[in-house]
C-alpha cells in the first residue's frame, strides 16, 4: 500500500514525553513516533539500562532501538528539583505522557497524574504496570515473565502441549507487547474523546489484564466446561522437518482429501463431520503424517498451498528478515544509531491515508538536550547555565 509524500502523519502536532523503561512503556511511545508524534524519551544522565542489552554493535544495542527509534531524548536527573521543573514546563506544552514505573514512583518524583494534569488538564496520562494502579496486588514487582504465569497462560500452554505435567520456561514477552498495544491504543481513544472534551485523563493499563484478555476462549472454558477439549495444533513430520496443517472447515478438509489422496481421511466415521473431526483431531493429524512423512516439508507445502489447506513450514526468526512476501508488504526498515545501520520492524499495519513506519534514527543520549531546552521551552542561556551547575542533567559543576 503505497501513502502519498504530501500526506501527514495522524499524529503530527501530538507531543509525547516518555519515561518509560524495558519494553512495553518504550513500545507503545514508540509506536506514537511511527504515526507522526513527537516522542521526547526522559532520560537519567547515564542513559537508559536498555542501550545496554544484548543484542550489540559496537556498544550500542539494537535491542534498545528498535524500541526506540524515532523518538528524540533529553537527559534529566530526576532526583534535582531543576529537572523537575524542566519536566512541569516540558508538560505544559505536552499532550501524552507515558511511564510504566510500579505505582507510587512517579507521584513520589512529583510527576504523579494528579499533579500533572493540574499543570495541563488536557493532558492524557497513561500508566503501564504490571498489576495495574489499583488492587491488592498494584504495588508487587512484575516483569512479563510473572504475568504470564499469574494469568493463566502458561498453565495454558502446558496443557496443549499435552507431554509436560510443568510449565516451559519462555524468554517472548509476550505481556509487554500487548501492554504496548493496549496502551497504544487507549491513548488513541483518550486523544479522540479529547477532542470533544478539551479534557485530559488517566489510563491504568495493567499487564495482568492484558494476558487475561488474550485468554478469549479459556476463561469462557473455566467457567463453562466443555466435554470435548478443542483441537490443538500441533506439528506433523516431514522427510526433512515439521510443518504445520489445519484443516478447520469443511472446506479446508475437503482440500485436504484431495490434495493427499488419503482415502481414510473421507471413510473413517472419527472424520466425517467436524464435531467428530475435533474429537479425533490427533487421530486424523496421525493419519495426515502418513503422507508428509514421505515428502519434504517444502513439497508438502507447495502441494498443500495449490488444494487450499491452510498449512505453513516452521521458519526460525532469522528468516522473516528475507520472506520476500514481508519485503514486499514493507515491514523492514532500515534504522541509523552509533554503530551504523540495522533492520528494524515496522508497525504491523498499513494505511492508505497516513504515514505509519518505524522511525530511521535512534537518539544518542541526550541527542536533543539542546535543542528542547532552546526551542521547545525557549529557556534562555543564562537560566540553562543555572539548572546546569545545579545538576540538572546529571554534571554539578564546581
Amino acid at each position: 500500500m503505497t501513502v502519498s509524500s504530501d500526506i501527514s502523519a495522524a499524529l503530527e502536532g501530538i507531543r509525547v514525553l516518555d519515561f518509560s523503561i524495558m519494553l512495553a512503556g518504550p513500545y507503545c511511545a514508540r509506536m506514537l513516533a511511527d504515526v507522526g508524534a513527537e516522542v521526547i524519551k526522559i532520560e537519567p544522565p547515564e542513559g537508559d539500562d536498555m542501550r545496554l542489552r544484548a543484542p550489540l554493535r559496537s556498544g550500542h544495542s539494537v535491542y534498545f532501538g528498535q524500541l526506540n527509534a524515532g523518538k528524540r531524548s533529553i537527559t534529566l536527573d530526576l532526583k534535582t528539583p531543576e529537572a523537575i521543573a524542566i519536566i512541569h514546563a516540558l508538560v505544559a506544552k505536552a499532550d501524552v505522557v507515558v511511564e510504566n514505573f510500579r505505582p507510587g514512583v512517579m507521584e513520589r518524583l512529583g510527576l504523579g497524574e494528579k499533579a500533572l494534569r493540574q499543570i495541563n488538564p488536557r493532558l492524557v496520562y497513561c500508566s503501564i504496570s504490571g498489576y495495574g494502579q489499583t488492587g491488592p496486588a498494584a504495588t508487587r514487582p512484575a516483569y512479563a515473565m510473572m504475568v504470564h504465569a499469574a494469568s493463566g497462560f502458561d498453565r495454558t500452554l502446558m496443557r496443549y502441549a499435552g507431554d509436560r505435567d510443568r510449565p516451559a520456561p519462555g524468554a517472548v514477552f509476550v505481556a509487554d507487547v500487548l501492554g504496548a498495544i493496549f496502551g497504544f491504543s487507549a491513548i488513541q481513544t483518550a486523544l479522540v474523546q479529547r477532542s470533544r472534551t478539551d479534557v485530559g485523563q488517566h489510563i491504568d493499563v495493567a499487564l495482568m489484564d492484558c494476558m487475561t484478555n488474550l485468554l478469549v476462549y479459556e476463561l469462557q472454558e473455566a467457567q463453562f466446561p466443555v466435554a470435548t477439549p478443542r483441537p490443538v495444533y500441533a506439528p506433523v513430520r516431514a522427510q526433512d522437518g515439521d510443518l504445520l496443517i489445519a484443516p478447520i472447515t469443511e472446506r479446508n478438509f475437503s482440500a485436504l482429501c484431495e490434495a493427499t489422496g488419503l482415502a481414510l481421511l473421507r471413510t473413517d466415521e472419527r472424520f466425517t463431520t467436524l464435531p467428530s473431526r475435533n474429537r479425533n483431531w490427533q487421530a486424523m493429524m496421525d493419519v495426515v503424517e502418513g503422507w508428509t512423512r514421505g515428502r519434504s516439508v517444502a513439497e508438502c507445502v507447495r502441494l498443500l498451498d495449490q488444494a487450499g489447506v491452510p498449512c505453513s513450514a516452521y521458519a526460525d526468526p532469522g528468516d522473516t528478515l528475507t520472506d520476500p512476501h514481508l519485503i514486499q508488504r514493507g515491514l523492514f526498515q532500515q534504522v541509523s544509531d552509533g554503530a551504523g545501520q540495522f533492520t528494524g520492524i515496522n508497525p504491523p499495519w498499513r494505511m492508505s491515508g497516513t504515514k505509519a513506519e518505524l522511525g530511521d534514527h535512534v537518539p544518542a543520549v541526550g541527542e536533543h538536550t539542546q535543542d528542547i531546552l532552546d526551542n521547545i521551552l525557549g529557556m534562555p542561556p543564562a537560566e540553562q547555565a543555572r539548572v546546569r551547575a545545579a545538576g540538572a542533567f546529571g554534571v554539578k559543576k564546581p
